[in-house]
Parts: structure tokens; C-alpha cells; sequence
């Protein structure tokens, strides 16, 4: 029997190893793992590993098709908000020159296109957002990611599109952080934190951001997805949950409005996602943010 083949890119990324545990042990799947440069995954057998520079045509029109992978699950990108507006062209680069080049190989192998896009796509007036709600960036960031969601909608033979919020998590190799550590590690050095408290996200663990992948992946699910965390809450009331659930001290929160902030990108006042749909076709239930927070705790204890 022929295996499905899945290969992902920005394997090294947060999201990306947690797609190689989860697909780990599935002996029914043939998975292949790209990022550029080294491979940082402390388990490097049972797949296979090639390092990819997704916005090298050429490597990509000679990776991809050799592989033939059955789906691509198309996770890298620049995420830094305030980074694309400073480098918009390596935003442009990363976030559409390389989508074109994605789909254009996966039409050529007739592969199912998965794609990881933002609730930065929205304005932030009138969230939770459907996935049907009318798109309105007001970063450069957000520009980019709607682009390449056009990109793929209109170019693309099979496509997902899996729109997600706030992913945190830890891995054994962090190339970056995410507000979940930080949070923590500024709490427990006693920093003093200028937090906001008009943005209201809902936090999504990568785990559950994963298995929402899978879920496309497995039942050949076509269109858009919204797959995050289930609980809304503002930044401020994040990382206080934080502090509750480490025993820190919250008086070193200080409440303040997005404005002070000077930040090079606008971000969206309320964004966070209705579930409903993915609920129902996928079957996805995300886990609480007490429930992420508890298994980040369980695996910075073996790491």
C-alpha cells in the first residue's frame, strides 16, 4: 500500500515541531520536513529532513516535486508585525512571492495546499470572526497574509486556508519566544510590565493548532478553517492568568492603553474566532488556556 506522503515547511518553527510530534509515530504517513538551514528537532528519525529556502524558486521547483508529497501544510512566514512594516520586502518575499511559488508546485503535483494565515487579516471592530467575515488589515502584515489568501483561492486546485490567533507553546529549541514565556519569565524576574488591556485575543496552544492541521490534512477538508484557542480574553487578563497560575505577583502589572505603546504596526482592538464551523466538519475542540498553560508546565519539566 502506497503511504500518504505530507511535507511541511518551517519545520523548526513552534508550530512546525509540533506537526513532527505529531505525526511522529504514524507509520500510515511518509512525512518530510523543511525549514532553512539545520534541522533543530530533537528527534530526528523516523522522517525525513531537507533543508528549503521557500523563497528560492528553484529549490522549491526541484524539492517539492522530487518529494511529491499527496499535502503540503505551508506553516513558515515572517510573524513579527512590527518587522514587516519596518522590512516590507522581505515580508513581501516571505509571505506572497513564496505562496505564489508554493501553489504553483502544488497545482503542478496535484497536492492539497494547507496554509496557516491570521486573525491580523481583520480590523479588529467587531470580533470573535467567522470565516466568513469581510477582511480589513491595518498592518502591513495583515496585507500580506490576505494577499496570499486571494493567492490561494483563485490560483490554488485544492486549498485550506487555517486562520489562527496568538500561538504559544515551548519546544526544545525556541528560535523565538511567544507571550506565554514571556509573560512568565518577566513575572518571575519581578519586571515591571506595561500591559494593554484594550486588545482582546483568544490564545491558541500549538498543540491544538497541530491537530487542527492534522484534521484538514486527514479529512481532505477544503476552504477556510478558523482554528484557535476557545477563550477570549484581553492581553492584560493573559497575563494575569499567567501570574494566578504560577503563584506571581500580579502588582507588577501595569494597565495601559495600546496608544502609549509607540508600536510600528497597528494591531486589531478584538479579534478571536467563532469555532463553530471547524466544530462541526472537523471535529476540533481546542483546549482550555489553563489546560495549555498546564502542559506547557508538565514539558518545560522534561526539557
Amino acid at each position: 500500500m502506497k503511504l500518504k506522503k505530507i511535507l511541511i515547511t518551517g519545520s523548526n518553527g513552534l508550530l512546525g515541531q509540533k506537526l513532527i510530534d505529531l505525526y511522529l509515530d504514524n507509520k500510515d504517513i511518509e512525512f518530510i520536513a523543511t525549514a532553512k538551514g539545520k534541522n533543530r528537532h530533537p528527534t530526528q528519525q523516523g522522517y525525513v529532513y531537507t533543508s528549503l529556502d521557500i523563497t528560492n524558486p528553484d529549490e522549491i521547483n526541484k524539492i517539492i516535486p522530487y518529494h511529491k508529497p499527496d499535502c503540503i501544510i505551508h506553516t513558515a512566514a515572517m510573524t513579527n508585525v512590527d518587522q514587516c512594516e519596518e522590512d516590507r520586502e522581505g515580508a513581501k518575499l516571505l509571505n506572497i512571492d513564496a505562496v505564489e511559488y508554493l501553489v504553483s508546485v502544488a497545482n503542478s503535483i496535484h497536492a492539497h495546499f494547507i496554509h496557516l494565515s491570521t486573525d491580523f487579516i481583520f480590523d479588529g471592530t467587531s470580533g470573535p470572526y467567522t470565516e466568513t467575515d469581510t477582511p480589513s488589515p491595518l498592518s502591513f502584515y495583515g496585507e500580506t497574509k490576505l494577499t496570499a489568501e486571494n493567492i490561494i483561492r483563485t490560483q490554488c486546485k485544492k486549498w485550506s486556508i487555517i486562520r489562527t490567533v496568538l500561538v504559544y507553546g515551548i519546544v526544545h529549541d525556541m528560535s523565538r519566544s511567544n507571550i506565554v514565556l514571556w509573560a512568565k519569565g518577566a513575572l518571575e524576574k519581578r519586571q515591571p510590565l506595561n500591559i494593554v488591556h484594550d486588545q482582546y485575543r483568544s490564545p491558541t496552544l500549538a498543540e491544538d493548532l497541530a491537530i487542527g492541521c492534522q484534521l484538514v490534512e486527514q479529512k481532505n477538508a477544503e476552504g477556510i478553517f478558523n482554528i484557535s484557542g476557545k477563550d477570549q480574553m484581553s492581553i492584560v487578563e493573559l497575563v494575569e492568568r499567567v501570574a494566578d497560575f504560577f503563584d506571581l505577583d500580579k502588582s507588577i502589572i501595569n494597565k495601559v492603553s495600546s496608544n502609549t505603546l509607540n508600536q510600528l504596526a497597528k494591531r486589531p482592538p478584538i479579534t478571536g474566532f467563532n469555532l463553530e464551523k471547524s466544530r462541526e466538519i472537523l471535529g476540533y475542540e481546542p483546549r482550555s488556556f489553563e489546560e495549555g498553560i498546564q502542559l506547557i508546565m508538565q514539558q518545560s519539566i522534561t526539557k
